[in-house]
């Protein structure tokens, strides 16, 4: 502040030595430089003011100089309010929701406000506040009459802002780096305009009616204000552009190209084309979200072991810095900087984060003094020949010296109390140094096959005790609560039949899991049994999933163990830190192998083979008696138990060679062997129905699949991540930055000073202690000289009234106040100094108006991206200060003076030679800004060494060529129109 200062404290020295020389030179009369000094609209001029020595006259200006300081840091500073409302206001948001094929609706926030109508409108009028009341309050002061400090201060600061700032962000680009307008179309608009505001002003002076504003030029004067803002959104959103192409084409700057990529619509990482966004705000919101997510990741890249609230709060500050702002954003910015309020992103930023720690510890702090009952764990599962089991209930915080009291009760689910389980019913007492207790349960055996079946133990009617035995009410204790049933509140008891294999079964065919889970742990149950080992092969099968790109996972088998339930495989889920994700693969079961220590197959065989062993030894004693009477028949006849075969014999029918014995008869043969294949048929039809029938049970018992013996698994965005990136970008919007919300928080900031050091998120400590004490000597002086504003503009209405509107009509009703004193000071300076109005407007003035501004498009330039924030919103600025402050201004004055039937007079001389000489030169400076654009080049602002000194040293040239100009004619030192 105190280097701008005296910067125009040199330009008004220089200046009033150019108006002595011409004052010398002129072949006219001389002005007297009294004919400045009169009384102001508010403040009555310094007397006496007559016949003042020269050394008098410094003595006053200096200190009106000083006095008109001061008041422009005043005005700065309910600027910064005014700024913060409209800020506000602009940055309204709805929320739009989006319908995608296969997806869920995406829910995106987008602003009420397009940017450019909000730039051409109220940002405007708040940047340019200043000069457009200045211009209607001088007409108003002056009995309507026309005066030379309103219009000569708009146009002033026109040539100011044109030529001067965009000569300082030019210079303010680091070397080799440029920045391109990104909304090149908006630009053409608003500078059209802006040549077209000047020139039409020419006309109404000296072409249509020379000397006298009529009542339909002002008011057409006006109207193009909203003229010039409709014809600008209308570029920036390209309609005629869309009308005239076809939709995949657009205008670029070497021809008509087919636009792809992304212009063509973006798409989603699980590759689905979103077709149905078009909206140009929704896709900012997409890009920014985009964005966010880089960052974190190049923070996480860059510092693995970052805590997660310090990596959000990088990512936060990162983001807005990297990220578009407004112009209300810089100008409040600029301001703050120069009166010690800090860093706005950092300084709002800690202070959000202060409020998350203190409701989080506040959070803590009523949880740590709660006492909480519940099972811990809440699922149990228990075979059925198990007997008895516990069942744990736990206890977590509270204060001491309570005995909690709680009832238990089960209740029936497919297990029925008695032929399942033995129901239960009681109260348990937690002393004051128990954790936990125990419930147990006995579980009812039989040897009935069954289903698996469960019930519930549920915990109800919570009490607390004091040492002295009252029973107090646990809902209330200084706002929050003595001890309550916390989830689980209920144990589900799963009863497991022992008789079978078991079925094998994932619990659903479906599942959804967060990207950060790291490892899914997918469970498979065993129910209906779970006698012997079984073997149970598993494979994976692709979908948009890829196993090594989005899971980790081997084939293999799982081995369930005897009396064994449950077994789970292990995969990894890789986590690519997306928004939005819904990628799937499967896991699939294979047919399970029943791995038994003695199979029922070889018990049955050992069955049989007993059976026909006592098959035998009945056959052999059939046969003992049988021989006793054949011998009656045929004594010779002798038969041995060797000659007859047994049923699992594999050997013929023989007879015996001794010569002792007689050959059979042929008859006994043949009854013999009908007699002997009867019995081989009955012993093999019988050991053929025990195996049926053992195959039977078998087949029962074998394990198989159950019902879901394939699980899809769906990967979705981190939930806590998708929550991060959603408050990052409401944190993100810059309204939040320059917001309030109390009186109280206005005060206590116009109260403290804020420190601040150099920019940068790589900065080495070193820099910022080299740089600490005169940074905060500054802040600290800063601080202390705008005090006295600070505490008398924290009065304004905080921001969150009235969605900013209170704040924006009692900020434009102070700066209007301020105006109009500033008006009465700067004419009464230029009294001093025998300057007169003209000249003092398109100097002094302009350039106390613009300083802030100056110090915005700096910032602007120097961390955007692109160049619109720094020089678009230059020539829309221009444009609409002519519209409004002159519009309104002389459309009053004219109405009134033919109200009062005469005419609006204005003397075209001055204002019309000024206006000439500005639009000449300001076609030099749009037209060397478009080449720019062109190698070597390649961008509006910055570029190579030579070409930005070239660039700059020609608009400041061309600056002070119009001040010189302007100035000379002013004091007919040339002639004018």
């Amino acid at each position: 502040m105190i280097n701008y200062s005296t910067q125009i404290l040199c330009i008004i020295v220089v200046f009033s030595s150019l108006v002595d020389v011409a004052q010398a030179n002129s072949n006219h009369t001389k002005i007297n430089a009294i004919t400045n000094c009169v009384d102001g609209l508010i403040i009555p001029i310094w007397r006496p003011f007559q016949h003042l020595t020269i050394g008098n006259r410094i003595f006053r200006g200096i200190i009106f100089f000083f006095i008109i300081v001061y008041v422009f840091l005043g005005v700065s500073i309910v600027a910064d309010r005014f700024m913060s409302s409209i800020e506000v206001i602009t940055s309204k948001e709805r929320t739009v929701r989006i319908k995608r094929s296969g997806l869920e609706p995406l829910k995106v926030k987008v602003r009420i406000w397009n940017d450019t109508v909000s730039n051409l409108t109220l940002m405007a009028l708040g940047s340019s506040a200043p000069e457009i009341l200045l211009s209607i309050i001088e007409v108003i002061g002056k009995g309507f009459k026309a005066g030379d400090l309103g219009p000569n201060t708009i146009v002033g600061s026109a040539a100011f802002n044109l030529f001067m700032i965009i000569a300082i962000c030019i210079i303010a680009i680091p070397n080799g780096e440029i920045r391109r307008q990104k909304h090149l179309d908006v630009f053409c608009v608003t500078s059209a305009w802006s040549l077209f505001a000047y020139i039409w002003l020419y006309l109404i002076l000296a072409v249509f009616s020379p000397g006298i504003i009529e009542i339909w030029e002002g008011f057409l004067t006006f109207l193009f204000f909203p003229i010039t803002v409709i014809t600008a959104y209308i570029a920036d959103i390209k309609i005629i552009q869309r009308r005239l192409l076809p939709h995949r084409y657009r205008k670029a700057s070497h021809g008509i190209i087919a636009t792809t990529g992304e212009e063509m619509g973006f798409l989603a990482e699980n590759g689905h084309l979103k077709d149905s966004i078009t909206d140009p705000a929704i896709k900012a919101f997409e890009d920014n979200r985009k964005a966010f997510i880089e960052i974190m990741r190049e923070i996480r890249k860059k510092n693995p072991q970052i805590d997660p609230i310090e990596l959000q709060k990088q990512a936060e500050y990162e983001m807005i810095n990297r990220g578009p702002k407004s112009r209300a954003f810089y100008r409040v910015q600029a301001t703050r900087r120069l009166i010690g309020g800090g860093q706005v992103i950092k300084k709002q930023l800690d202070k959000e984060y202060r409020k998350y720690a203190i409701a989080d510890e506040k959070r803590k702090q009523s949880r740590e003094n709660t006492c909480k009952i519940f099972f811990d764990p809440a699922h149990y599962t228990v075979l059925e020949n198990v007997g008895t089991f516990d069942v744990v209930i736990g206890r977590d915080g509270g204060q001491e010296g309570l005995t909690i009291m709680v009832d238990y009760y089960t209740e029936d689910g497919t297990a029925n109390a008695g032929n399942d389980y033995i129901s239960l019913k009681g109260t348990l007492i937690f002393q004051p140094e128990d954790k936990t207790k125990k419930v147990t349960i006995e579980i009812v055996d039989d040897d009935v096959f069954e289903e698996d079946e469960y019930f519930y133990l549920h915990l109800n009617n919570l009490r607390v005790c004091t040492k002295n035995g009252m029973i107090l009410d646990p809902s209330k204790l200084d706002g929050a609560p003595l001890a309550v049933l916390e989830l689980p509140s209920t144990a589900t008891v799963m009863i497991l039949d022992d008789d079978h294999a078991g079925v094998f079964s994932f619990e659903c065919d479906r599942i959804q899991i967060f990207e950060n889970c790291g490892c899914l742990s997918l469970k498979i149950n065993r129910s209906s049994g779970c006698r012997g080992k079984v073997i149970l092969p598993y494979r994976a099968i692709d979908g948009t999933a890829l196993r090594g790109k989005h899971y980790e996972f081997e084939e293999g088998k799982v081995i369930f163990e005897d009396n064994q339930t449950e077994a789970f495989i292990e995969i990894r889920i890789t986590d690519t830190e997306q928004y939005e994700r819904m990628d799937y693969f499967s896991i699939v079961l294979d047919q399970p192998i029943w791995a038994r220590k003695i199979s029922d197959y070889q018990k049955a065989q050992e069955r049989s083979l007993k059976r026909m062993g006592r098959r035998k030894e009945e056959s052999l004693k059939s046969l003992n008696k049988s021989s006793e009477s054949f011998k009656s028949e045929d004594k010779n006849l002798i038969i041995t138990s060797a000659e007859i075969p047994l049923p699992s014999s594999t050997h013929s029918t023989r007879t015996s060679s001794s010569p002792n014995l007689h050959p059979l008869s042929h008859i006994f043969k043949r009854r013999m062997s009908s007699w002997i294949a009867s019995n081989r048929d009955e012993d093999i039809d019988g050991i053929e129905q025990i195996r049926k029938k053992e195959l039977e049970i078998e087949e029962l018992g074998k394990p198989h699949l159950g019902k879901f013996k394939q699980c899809q698994i769906t990967i979705k965005e981190s939930k806590e991540f998708r929550s991060v990136i959603d408050r990052l970008l409401r944190n993100a919007n810059t309204s939040l930055m320059l917001g309030t919300t109390s009186w109280r928080e206005q005060f206590t900031d116009a109260l403290t000073v804020h420190a601040r050091f150099k920019e940068g998120a790589d900065q080495e400590e070193e820099d910022k202690t080299e740089e600490k004490l005169p940074t905060l000597f500054f802040d600290y002086f800063m601080h202390f000289l705008s005090l006295p504003w600070k505490v008398l503009f924290a009065t304004i209405p905080p921001t969150d009234y009235w969605d900013g509107w209170a704040c924006f009509i009692v900020s434009i009703l102070l700066i209007g106040a301020l105006t109009a004193i500033l008006g009465d000071l700067a004419s009464q300076f230029g009294c001093w100094l025998g300057l007169n109005d003209a000249v003092t407007a398109i100097t002094f003035v302009a350039l106390g108006t613009s300083v802030p501004d100056t110090f915005a498009s700096k910032v602007a330039a120097t961390q955007d991206k692109y160049a619109d924030s720094s020089i678009g919103n230059v020539t829309g600025s221009n444009s609409v200060n002519v519209f409004l402050g002159i519009g309104i201004a002389w459309t009053i004055a004219a109405i009134y003076h033919r109200w009062h039937g005469d005419y609006f007079y204005v003397d075209p001389g001055t204002l019309a030679f000024s206006v000439t000489i500005f639009c000449i030169e300001a076609l030099i400076c749009i037209a060397v800004i478009i080449l720019r654009r062109r190698p070597p080049i390649g961008g509006e602002l910055g570029g190579p060494m030579k070409y930005k000194v070239l660039t700059a040293g020609l608009f400041v040239a061309l600056w002070f060529i119009y001040l010189g100009l302007s100035t000379l004619e002013s004091y007919h030192v040339i002639s004018g129109f």
